[in-house]
């Protein structure tokens, strides 16, 4: 079984929907994203959330490549917005994943400077 680090980077997306997580991915959020992607409840770990939503994307992933009807674009990108933060998450040092975001502070969007901060 292959640890988090190396399914990681073994995953392969388009280029547009890897340039759509890493753009996401500046105002990722954990607590509000991932309960709205895993569901309400306790926000799990970052090794478990990711594990999680791998198994998530694969899903979108097979749906897209068979060209499914009920494939969402926008639910593909939200996770891997997710995954891509939480990646994120994992390479910070400990004592900085306490700010609840994924992203440093001078990299976030006009747009998400305005608005409140991570709760």
């Amino acid at each position: 079984m292959q640890d988090v680090f190396s399914r990681l980077t073994l995953l392969r997306r388009p280029r547009i929907l890897a340039r759509a997580a890493r753009l996401g991915a500046q105002n990722y959020c954990r607590k509000r994203d991932l309960r709205r992607i895993l569901g309400y409840g306790a926000v799990p770990k970052p090794a478990a959330a990711v594990m999680r939503l791998l198994e998530i994307e694969s899903a979108f992933n097979a749906a897209r490549l068979a060209g499914e009807a009920g494939y969402s674009l926008i639910r593909h990108v939200d996770v891997l917005i997710a995954l891509a933060g939480e990646a994120g998450y994992l390479h910070r040092p400990e004592h900085l994943r306490d700010a609840g975001t994924a992203a440093h502070a001078d990299r976030r969007s006009d747009a998400a400077e305005s608005a409140a901060p991570c709760p």
